[in-house]
Parts: C-alpha cells; sequence; structure tokens
C-alpha cells in the first residue's frame, strides 16, 4: 500500500461551507521516523470548533492553511510503530485529521483499550467531548445540590454529559435542543428534567420558555451554542451563577442577532450586580486530568449510568457533508465518520 487519501481545505469558506471548500486528495503514503507511529484510521470526529479552524483569524489555535488536510481527532489502528508505546495492532488516539492513514510522534497520541469498547468511544463520551464537559463541570462548576443548570446543545456529546454528571449531583437540570425529537431525547434518554426546542424562538421567547422550567432562576449556564438561547439565560443568571463558555455555534457562520448585538454596557452591570462569573474553557488546559477523567466516567459508561448516542457517517468522503450538517444541527449524538472497520 504505497497511497493514501486524505480531504484538504481548498478555500476559505464566506459564511456557511459549501462543498467547494474541501477537495479530496489520494497523495503518497507517509513513512513514521524516529518515535513514530503509522495509523489506519478507524473512526475520526467531527466537531463544531473545526468551522474555526476554516477561518483566517487569530485564536486559541492556528488556522487550517489552504491545501492543509483538515484537522480532527481519530483513533486508528497502529500499521508501523517506531516507538515502544506502541505496538502494531493497538489502537491510537491522536490528531490524524481527515485522512485513511496519518503518521504522528507517539508521545502526541494514547493508546486506548478496547477492553472500554468501540474505538468509536475515543471520539465521543470518553474522549475529547466527554472530556471537555467533565473537566468544565468540575473544574469551574462548583456545583451544589438544588441548583439548576442550562445547558445548549443538550444532545451532543458534551451538553449530554454536563446534564448527566449535574443531575448525579443533585441539580434540576434543563436542556437546549433543536427539535422535539432531540428533547423528547435529553429527556427520556439523558434524564434530564426538561428540554427547550429553540427553534423559531428569539431571545425574548427563549427567556420566556426558560423562566418557565427554570423557577427559581439559573445558577450554571454551560455556553456550546450563543444566540438567542444566551440571550434567554442572561437576564435569568441568580446571585453568584456561574456561566462556563464551551462554545458558540450560532455565531460560527457570522449570522448576526439580537444577542450578538448585546450592548457591553448592559452586560457588564448585568455581572457586576449579579457577581457572576463567566470562564472559557478549553480542555487543553486540563489535559493532566485525564487519568482522572477516565477513573471516574469510564466505569460509569461500561455500567450504563452514563448514557451516549452516536451518529456514524460511513466513508472519508462523506465527511464534509457530515459536517456541514453538523453546523445546521443535523446530527442526532456525537458524530463520527467511519474510515476503516
Amino acid at each position: 500500500m504505497t497511497k493514501m487519501k486524505r480531504i484538504v481545505l481548498a478555500s476559505r469558506p464566506q459564511g456557511e461551507p459549501t462543498d467547494e471548500n474541501f477537495r479530496l486528495e489520494e497523495v503518497d503514503m507517509p513513512e513514521p521516523g524516529e518515535g513514530e507511529i503509522l495509523v489506519e484510521t478507524a473512526y475520526m470526529s467531527l466537531d463544531p470548533y473545526m468551522r474555526g479552524r476554516m477561518d483566517d483569524v487569530k485564536s486559541y489555535s492556528a488556522p487550517v492553511p489552504v491545501g492543509g488536510t483538515m484537522e480532527a481527532g481519530a483513533i486508528g489502528r497502529v500499521l508501523k510503530s517506531n516507538s515502544p508505546e506502541f505496538k502494531e495492532g493497538d489502537y491510537a488516539v491522536g490528531r490524524f485529521g481527515w485522512a485513511d492513514h496519518g503518521v504522528l510522534p507517539a508521545k502526541q497520541c494514547y493508546k486506548w483499550d478496547p477492553a472500554m469498547g468501540s474505538p468509536s468511544l475515543a471520539l465521543g463520551v470518553l474522549g475529547m467531548p466527554g472530556f471537555t464537559a467533565w473537566a468544565g463541570i468540575t473544574a469551574y462548576g462548583k456545583l451544589k445540590e438544588g441548583e439548576t443548570l442550562v445547558v445548549g446543545a443538550a444532545t451532543g456529546p458534551v451538553g449530554s454529559m454536563v446534564g448527566q454528571l449535574a443531575k448525579q449531583a443533585g441539580c434540576r437540570v434543563v436542556g437546549v435542543a433543536g427539535g422535539p425529537e432531540k428533547c423528547r431525547m435529553a429527556v427520556e434518554t439523558f434524564g434530564f428534567d426538561a428540554c427547550i426546542d429553540h427553534r423559531g424562538k428569539d431571545a425574548k421567547a427563549m427567556r420566556e420558555a426558560l423562566k418557565a422550567e427554570c423557577p427559581d432562576g439559573i445558577d450554571v449556564y454551560f455556553e456550546n451554542v450563543g444566540g438567542p438561547t444566551l440571550g434567554g439565560v442572561l437576564p435569568l443568571m441568580n446571585l453568584y451563577g456561574r456561566i462556563i463558555v464551551c462554545g458558540m455555534i450560532a455565531w460560527y457562520n457570522g449570522a448576526e442577532d439580537e444577542t450578538a448585538a448585546f450592548p457591553t454596557g448592559k452586560l457588564w452591570r448585568m455581572i457586576l450586580v449579579n457577581r457572576l462569573t463567566i470562564q472559557g474553557l478549553l480542555q487543553t488546559d486540563h489535559v493532566k486530568r485525564m487519568p482522572e477523567f477516565f477513573a471516574e466516567v469510564g466505569p460509569k459508561v461500561t455500567a450504563g449510568d452514563i448514557a451516549y448516542v452516536e451518529d456514524v457517517a460511513e466513508g472519508l468522503e462523506n465527511a464534509p457533508r457530515a459536517f456541514m450538517s453538523l453546523l445546521k444541527g443535523g446530527n442526532t449524538g456525537k458524530m463520527v465518520v467511519k474510515v476503516h472497520g
């Protein structure tokens, strides 16, 4: 085998990504150097943050260059290893990108134990999204029994983990999701107390819907979406409330709305009067805690105490369409692409 396939960023999108922003290429198979491993990708992850990597703007990570392989976390079977940390046949998790094979230094990867379940779980409930939720809640949530927590994108891999951890801590949990099916899933599959359909609602309508489900106000808001959901939450935040900012998918394609234009002076006064804590969350700040995450959450997943849902697209060539659908809420659960299996 001398060739591999990858999907590159063909051009930078203006607003929503289109097919023309991606290109499927066949290139020479790389050879692993000293301390490196070559893997055959089993599954790759699709996540909203990837939209930000497509823009040439300053952020917490460098953008994908035009002509470069689209960035993604992935898990694959080791074909060649020049490191004592991996042997052929092991499963390695790393940032191999939108590709059917990849090479990385072994020190940038970690080994997946097949006893923990399907390799795809390493990209979702027991991967970066699940870890992000756990890290944010345990580091910044300061949850107390009887408090009310609201989370957007409630049935996604981050939101569903946030809600389940908060329920286990004794909180009232209210989710926000798109459509009645996802709202039903939040309650019936993930155990939320309630879930609000955000579709067709502006900030005022969201505020009224949230007020009905959060009669004692909101103590913790785990922010995944921005937009009208944030606009509905802010007036309902309680004294000493905590807002954990993880994402803002409503604005990734450059959309404007009334919340995006919310006056800074009014927001600053709201923060002051309610003594709010607003904390940005990047899971990369917490990677040293991964063993603690696996030790705590892994057994809960195995025992069925943490539920999860996967949305699997088949084939590397279908990754762009699946990603574009994800940005519009077209996924149900954690979106992964099955590349080899």
